[in-house]
């Protein structure tokens, strides 16, 4: 990973009960959808297995420079997917977006 690689992460809890038809039809939406957006590289989902995190669930994905980031913000499934499926099934959310120093 170079210096111009942009992390984004985002940590939350749903809305549906853990182990849900609901749950897991989320999280797979978002992978296929969000991995999907050309930009997108390594995109990762993750379960949170801390007792120090109150966060269940984690979105992981690298972006090549800040304006494939730029590009996934205004892609059209993402935004669907912000509009239709986070805003109406995730409860909170922590959102983390980062280069390295090296």
């Amino acid at each position: 990973m170079d210096n111009q690689t942009l992390i984004h992460s985002v940590i939350f809890n749903l809305k549906h009960p853990r182990g849900s038809e609901e749950e897991n039809l989320f999280i797979e939406d978002g992978r296929s959808i969000l991995s999907s957006i050309p930009s997108v590289r390594n995109f990762k989902v993750y379960r949170q297995v801390s007792p120090k995190n109150e966060f269940a669930y984690g979105f992981s994905m690298e972006f090549a420079h800040e304006a494939d980031y730029e590009a996934y913000n205004s892609h059209p499934l993402h935004v669907k997917f912000v509009n239709e499926r986070w805003v109406t099934e995730v409860e909170n959310f922590l959102e983390i977006d980062y280069q390295s120093k090296e």
